[in-house]
């Protein structure tokens, strides 16, 4: 029997109360057809615990808990205040026993503990960043943009949009407490955004919205610390790229064979092979998405299809895609969405 899945998709709510849509995904057809909605203020981000069993959201008012039903829509469970301005990504540790949220607007990264049925529980730690990025605009402070734990549980990276780093801190799995110790140095003026880890473990890669590149790392452990040393530096564009293009979301395929990449300004998408040996990346193909600032985007469970989530002009837009061949065609209408953030697909039990 083919698997079944579902697509989670969040969004801005103003004017509206829906902040996340739940759709049926067409695997053959590569199109969604909508199944339930949830009411919740600007769902900017989602993640979906390890055990598959729970969806956090980022809301106005800090993060909501929603348990997974077999059919894949949600029922909220709990919400907690994160004692600061709104955050902009969440993800959880391994082991799902601590939420963590990065604070663009503060510069904050709030850790809170996760109770076994995913009810959120306590604030556990607040680390504030401090100090004085590159330019004298959004980079001139601290602005968390992702928090994501390494594979092995050890240490959460935190990119910071502002200083221009990736702060690497100790998790205390017993307090829920972290300790800086390491930082990874991006380029000036690169806007380190996003972060995704291969499937071992063994290498990080972090895209920059500035300086639109990704950078490649392999991560390991040397005397009980983190060592990270750079690879490769891979652009997000064509040579022939618009000028005020800025890298977006970084996303991996469920067969973690590929790494992708949308860049809003050229509204295009790229798609990179990953070298299951060296960890390095290599170009498949860079083209338009036909819609405006794509947030976000991903490739479909079987990497045949892809979807971008057009933020500026409420759109989603659908392709089927061939990755030997390096073809990316539209092959269905586009579905009209108001202000869409992120997706997370979820596969049904």
């Amino acid at each position: 029997m083919a698997d079944h899945y579902v697509a989670y998709v969040s969004c801005y709510t103003q004017g509206s109360k829906v902040g996340i849509r739940v759709y049926d995904v067409d695997m053959e057809n590569g199109i969604f057809s909508e199944k339930d909605q949830v009411e919740i203020s600007n769902s900017s981000y989602m993640t979906i615990t390890h055990n598959r069993k729970v969806l956090y959201s980022i809301t106005d008012y800090g993060v909501e808990a929603y348990r997974i039903r077999p059919d894949g829509t949600l029922e909220m469970i709990a919400a907690a205040g994160i004692n600061g301005m709104r955050g902009c990504y969440l993800s959880t540790d391994y082991d799902d026993r601590y939420l963590f949220v990065a604070g663009y607007h503060d510069g904050k990264i709030t850790a809170l503990r996760l109770e076994e049925d995913g009810v959120i529980g306590e604030i556990t730690d607040e680390v504030y960043h401090k100090g004085i990025g590159s330019v004298a605009d959004r980079n001139f402070r601290p602005h968390v943009n992702c928090v994501k734990m390494t594979r092995d549980n050890h240490y959460l990276l935190a990119a910071d949009l502002g200083l221009d780093h990736t702060k690497v801190y100790r998790l205390d799995h017993a307090h829920g407490t972290l300790k800086m110790v390491d930082i990874i140095h991006s380029e000036q003026y690169s806007g380190p955004r996003h972060i995704k880890i291969s499937k071992n473990g063994d290498y990080i890669y972090i895209v920059h919205e500035a300086s639109k590149c990704v950078d490649v790392y392999h991560y390991y452990e040397k005397n009980d610390n983190p060592e990270f040393e750079k690879l490769q530096s891979i652009s997000t564009l064509n040579e022939y790229h618009a000028g005020d293009a800025a890298a977006s979301a970084l996303n991996l395929s469920e067969d973690f064979n590929y790494v992708l990449c949308s860049n809003a300004g050229d509204n295009s998408v790229i798609i990179y092979r990953i070298d299951q040996l060296s960890g390095r990346l290599e170009k498949i193909l860079c083209l338009p998405i036909s819609g405006d600032y794509p947030k976000d985007a991903a490739l479909f469970p079987d990497n045949r299809h892809l979807v971008s989530l057009n933020h500026g002009n409420n759109t989603m837009t659908f392709f089927a895609t061939d990755l030997k061949k390096g073809t990316l065609v539209m092959n269905t209408k586009e579905i009209k969405i108001m202000q869409p953030n992120c997706i997370v697909f979820h596969r049904l039990s």
